[in-house]
């Protein structure tokens, strides 16, 4: 009916570039009129790919699912809808860091790349990193960007955000501002964020006390733990900046344990803008990630090394989302 041959045809279906914009869309209109659809499982085994992506979600080994991090549903939700729109299935797994989950996945033929997201210790995970690199694998990570990194990495301006952060505490008259979360080599984004902490107590010529910093992870629980300890330190503070709004959270109900109360005693800082923290009392200060952009460039920069084009890491703006825990309008 279209007059030309099978293989332009299949081409034209594919939106290959190879095919003229009007031949394209008369084939597709033939394809619509007849109530054609490609037989996906035949284009794959003509191809050898699968079709689909597996986004590896790691948790810890005790962790429930009222456990894992509000921020990582946002991003499977954002994933699955960029994976939607270019045609791919995604296979969600939810992995344990300690398993062998870097073997078999595109060996097996179970998918053409992977996405992962939420790798708990670096210095740990990079040894798997570098055998996915070894082995030829396809992958792309969310995560920190740095210059030394195996594969690519998509990731938000942590430092950007970390000076945000604390410029704003330092605006509403903070001078004495606490850092929550454990910024070593071991978490990446939370030594970016510091970093970009300590770049705003320098511009602010603010002192940045060693004794203002607990170590801590991402959960309520480690957040509540470094706010007990940093009052158990007696040194006096007026703010708190944590590297995750979960460390924030638990901070604020630790604050509140004390008689503390938030902000007029202590101003608190998240990072993430998970859902929870608009629904906090008060509403948490947060800087936001651009959780809907990221989703779009992890899944368009791992079909981009599937389909051995060039990709470069990335990091995406983030965005300081002012409410009631520093003072501020309460804005959004």
């Amino acid at each position: 009916m279209a007059g030309v041959s099978q293989p332009t045809v299949s081409r034209a279906l594919r939106d290959s570039p190879l095919v003229n914009a009007e031949t394209r869309k008369r084939i597709k209109a033939i394809a619509q009129q007849l109530n054609y659809q490609v037989d996906k499982n035949a284009s794959n085994l003509r191809t050898q790919h699968a079709g689909t992506l597996a986004l590896l979600l790691f948790e810890d080994a005790d962790c429930d699912e009222s456990q894992i991090n509000p921020f990582f549903h946002a991003m499977l939700a954002s994933i699955t809808r960029a994976c939607g729109a270019r045609g791919f299935d995604l296979l969600v797994s939810f992995q344990q860091m300690t398993r062998d989950w870097h073997a078999d996945y595109e060996d097996a033929k179970k998918a053409d790349g992977l996405i992962l997201l939420g790798y708990g210790d670096y210095e740990a995970y990079r040894q798997k990193l570098d055998q996915l690199v070894a082995q030829g694998t396809h992958f792309v990570r969310w995560g920190a960007v740095q210059a030394d990194q195996p594969g690519v990495s998509i990731g938000s301006d942590n430092a950007s955000g970390g000076e945000q952060a604390t410029r704003h505490l330092i605006a509403q008259g903070r001078q004495r501002i606490a850092f929550l979360g454990d910024a070593s080599p071991h978490y990446p984004e939370f030594e970016a964020r510091h970093r970009g902490y300590q770049r705003a107590l320098k511009a602010a010529k603010l002192a940045c006390s060693k004794r203002l910093r607990v170590d801590a992870l991402s959960s309520e629980a480690d957040g509540i733990a470094a706010a007990q300890e940093l009052l158990r330190r007696g040194e006096p503070f007026d703010a708190i900046f944590a590297a995750s709004d979960l460390i924030a959270l638990g901070a604020m109900q630790a604050l509140a344990e004390r008689g503390l109360r938030v902000p007029e005693d202590v101003a608190v800082a998240g990072f993430d803008d998970i859902p929870m923290a608009r629904l906090a009392q008060p509403a948490l200060t947060t800087v936001q990630q651009d959780t809907r952009g990221a989703g779009a460039v992890l899944v368009s920069t791992l079909i981009d090394l599937i389909e051995r084009r060039p990709a470069q890491s990335r990091e995406l703006d983030t965005r300081l989302v002012v409410r009631r825990s520093c003072g501020g309008a309460g804005a959004s």
